[in-house]
């Protein structure tokens, strides 16, 4: 099953200089938002059984930018950190059992991203 998130937004970028508060805001609605999606896919309890247990939980986290511009690795993992926090609590997980590989697509706009368990 896939979850398709949003692109992140900007200010939940390492390199963003923000008030802490602002910095708090982003991440809220970035985990609130993935734990929406991920109960859209997993609406039930029966469907979220499925990842019960302390087995790793393999992740491929496709990334599709909005736009021609090189992203760093290393900057993505950390502005999607939030959304991965959201979508463990959608799947009543600790995110320690995640093992996420990236992979980037050719930019389509309006960006997003696809995490598939």
């Amino acid at each position: 099953m896939k979850i398709t998130l949003p692109w992140p937004d900007k200010r939940l970028s390492p390199n963003a200089r923000l008030h802490y508060m602002a910095l708090y805001r982003a991440k809220a609605k970035a985990k609130d938002d993935a734990w929406t999606l991920t109960r859209e896919v997993y609406p039930t309890r029966a469907a979220r059984d499925a990842f019960a247990g302390d087995a790793p939980i393999p992740l491929v986290i496709t990334i599709t930018p909005p736009d021609k511009r090189k992203r760093d690795r290393d900057n993505m993992q950390y502005m999607l950190k939030a959304a991965l926090d959201g979508i463990a609590l959608g799947l009543d997980v600790d995110d320690y059992r995640f093992h996420p590989t990236y992979r980037f697509n050719a930019p389509e706009k309006p960006g997003r991203i696809e995490v598939a368990l």
